[in-house]
């Protein structure tokens, strides 16, 4: 084995030992059974959680030391994202520390960094994500959303759809069109950086049908962004896109939240003494086999990457099997809480009350069962994942 990797993975069980003693230790305790529960989590809930992962010096982690990082390996990023998710602790939101904070350290202007970085560090700034558009989800190369140069400024108009906490965000960063309509789709993107306070811009909420805000329509009316908050050149914004879409399919937190979902299910079924039926012993069964086939595909990217002999396909290939196993696993746990699994209180999820009947993160079960219905669409739709694996690996 090579030095490096047998160094990567004392340092990746050192971590593993570590979040879980801070998780018994350190981690308020309301904030981590509110998150285990599946309860609704506010903005100040997020930012409490971010600021603690930051006092540990975890929450830019792998980010380059110069930039106020550590330089993980891939294997330490994996083990933080995924030990976390198994515990079923809040979700790390990805936009700022690691979506435009990379982007922005790699690509940007000495400006943009000073600017920038610090606060993204400090979880002063809450971002979101600008791609989604209607009629460009996963085909993003399709987009419509224009930028037009007007001396110091851009003038951006459009809209984007599906906007995870732009109800909370202090900025956006958004891919426009700044090319003519002869150049080539992806040769006309550009990434900019938007101040959401800006004038023009509208936020409309989008309740998912689990009931919560989530996402967002964000509209874009003559809204003028200074030239300078144009990140690296203009008409290279695919290029900076496909590289933050490299670390959003990074699996360590969809493993974790599969195995976390997969313990509660087993943990419904032996509640009920569902766990003496032959027919839930197998299904159990065939999904842990299923968890054990996508962990050790994850092992192997993390390798591949550290190696640097990705062949392309692997994010995909998590994201298909993650994202569909997460689906059954939710579906089987409301299965197994039966009547237990039926009652939706919206307003128990917000205040942290009770359910009317069942135990107390029952509603939240369903909750999550809701809104994963739609994990084979976003981040990249199921389909559109297979043809890439066809383009990259079979060659098709």
């Amino acid at each position: 084995m090579d030095d490096t990797i047998k160094s990567a993975r004392a340092r990746a069980e050192a971590l593993s030992s570590e979040i879980h003693e801070f998780c018994k230790t350190e981690m308020p305790a309301g904030l981590l059974d509110r998150s285990r529960r599946h309860q609704v989590l506010s903005k100040e809930d997020y930012l409490c959680w971010m600021r603690l992962l930051q006092e540990k010096n975890w929450g830019t982690a792998h980010w380059p030391v110069e930039h106020g990082g550590q330089d993980w390996s891939p294997l330490e990023r994996f083990t933080f994202e995924d030990q976390f998710a198994r515990l079923g602790c809040p979700w790390v939101i990805p936009f700022g520390v690691k979506y435009v904070g990379p982007v922005i350290y790699k690509y940007g202007s000495p400006k943009q960094k000073a600017r920038f970085l610090p606060r993204i560090v400090n979880n002063e700034d809450f971002w979101a994500q600008g791609y989604s558009e209607p009629g460009a989800g996963s085909d993003l190369a399709g987009l419509r959303t224009t930028a037009v140069r007007d001396g110091n400024y851009y003038v951006v108009n459009g809209q984007k759809v599906w906007t995870t906490y732009a109800q909370w965000a202090d900025w956006l960063f958004c891919l426009v069109r700044t090319g003519d309509s002869q150049t080539k789709a992806q040769n006309s993107i550009s990434f900019l950086l938007i101040d959401m306070k800006s004038e023009g811009v509208t936020v409309k909420p989008i309740d998912t049908m689990d009931g919560y805000h989530h996402v967002n329509e964000v509209w874009l009316e003559s809204v003028r962004v200074p030239v300078e908050n144009l990140v690296g050149v203009e008409g290279q914004g695919w290029t900076y896109a496909k590289f933050l879409l490299k670390n959003e399919r990074t699996a360590g937190a969809t493993v974790g939240m599969v195995r976390h979902a997969l313990d509660r299910l087993k943990l419904a079924a032996a509640e009920r003494g569902e766990l003496e039926s032959p027919l839930t012993r197998n299904r159990i069964g065939e999904f842990e086999l299923r968890f054990l086939a996508l962990e050790q595909v994850a092992y192997q990217s993390v390798e591949a990457m550290m190696n640097d002999t990705e062949n392309g396909g692997e994010a995909s290939l998590i994201k298909i099997r993650s994202s569909e196993l997460y689906q059954d696993v939710a579906e089987a746990t409301v299965e197994a809480l039966g009547i237990e699994g039926l009652p939706f209180d919206i307003e128990a999820l917000h205040n942290g009350t009770e359910p009317p009947i069942g135990p107390d993160d029952a509603a939240g079960v369903l909750k999550d069962h809701f809104y994963n219905r739609a994990a084979t669409i976003f981040g990249g739709a199921s389909e559109i994942q297979r043809n890439i694996i066809a383009k990259a690996v079979l060659g098709l």
